[in-house]
């Protein structure tokens, strides 16, 4: 095919027009970006959530903003997070129920899968359960807890932010290795059962220690012991369940999720944000006011860890034969 000189100049810019559109796509981030919490608000991974997202929202120069999708123990949520765009402006704030636990609990019915449908970010944190009780309750240790629960079968209650949380699972090997009856109650997240234990209307809760540590500090809770395999150097005086039921541990983690396909420089740069958070100092001080850790583990270390975590959990399910209802 021949040109004429007259035609090239305007070939020239025709293919420059068709180019233009490519080269004018907006820097990451353009707009606000969403952080899916599938529990409700006041609980654990929400409470996490909005201190990494103001952060974030600062070294990114995008609002992140904090959306709520409850129910299901984090399927329903979670199940969003998935389905949404790969574009990096949706994120999940994931725990060890909604990318480890649920994988047993619920097999073929789970509607998502942690690890094909979800880009590991960064690790957020580590914690342990607290074992707290109603302050009208007459117990002051684990052991009398046992006692109590055994000289009144079934007329005591626990209750737990659904099944396959933490809560839940803390409870449940309580029962089994203490050998006692008390009644299972479950609420849609972690919030409202801890509402239902400031009421009486339970009595017994494995809370997260986000929740529980500061209900325990102004005297709403009474705080017997944490579920860590020993006691904790934050809170040298107070005891780990191991002490009474040897073996006995409960930890929870959360940690940033992406949709799969998301871009690497985007999940890269979310990363490396995160990162700088977690080292700021008044960050570091909230978390231990909140009995939790920081745990900095990239995109790669994150994602082996929650492989292992499934395979983990899948095990401690079926041995305890933990199903979800």
């Amino acid at each position: 095919m021949r040109f004429s000189r007259r035609r090239l100049p305007a070939l020239l810019l025709g293919s420059a027009a068709l180019a233009r559109p490519a080269l004018a796509q907006p820097a990451w981030p353009s707009r606000p970006i969403r952080m899916i919490v599938a529990f409700a608000p006041g609980g654990a991974t929400d409470i996490m959530a909005r201190l990494v997202a103001a952060r974030l929202q600062a070294e990114l120069g995008q609002a992140v903003v904090v959306e709520n999708r409850a129910g299901a123990s984090g399927i329903i949520g979670t199940e969003v997070a998935a389905r949404a765009a790969p574009d990096g402006y949706t994120l999940l704030m994931g725990s060890i129920t909604t990318h480890a636990v649920n994988v047993p609990m619920y097999g073929t019915r789970l509607s998502y899968d942690p690890v094909r449908d979800f880009a590991a970010v960064t690790r957020v944190s580590t914690g342990y359960n607290l074992l707290v009780v109603h302050p009208s309750l007459p117990v002051q240790s684990v052991a009398d807890l046992i006692a109590l629960a055994k000289a009144r079968p079934g007329a005591l209650a626990y209750g737990h932010g659904g099944n396959g949380t933490s809560t839940h699972l803390a409870g449940e090997m309580f029962k089994a290795q203490a050998g006692i009856d008390v009644l299972t109650v479950p609420f849609r997240s972690t919030s409202p059962a801890t509402a239902a234990l400031l009421a009486n209307e339970i009595q017994i809760m494995f809370d997260t220690s986000t929740s529980a540590l500061p209900l325990a500090r102004q005297g709403s809770v009474r705080l017997l012991a944490t579920c860590a395999p020993q006691r904790r150097p934050g809170m040298p005086d107070v005891p780990a369940v191991a002490e009474t039921l040897p073996g006995f541990e409960m930890s929870t983690w959360s940690g940033i999720f992406a949709p799969a396909g998301t871009p690497p420089a985007i999940i890269a740069r979310v990363d490396a944000a995160t990162r700088i958070a977690m080292r700021d100092p008044e960050m570091l001080a909230r978390f231990e006011q909140l009995g939790n850790e920081p745990f900095d583990a990239g995109p790669e270390e994150f994602a082996a860890f929650v492989r292992t975590e499934i395979v983990n959990w899948t095990q401690i399910v079926r041995n305890a034969r933990i199903t979800a209802e």
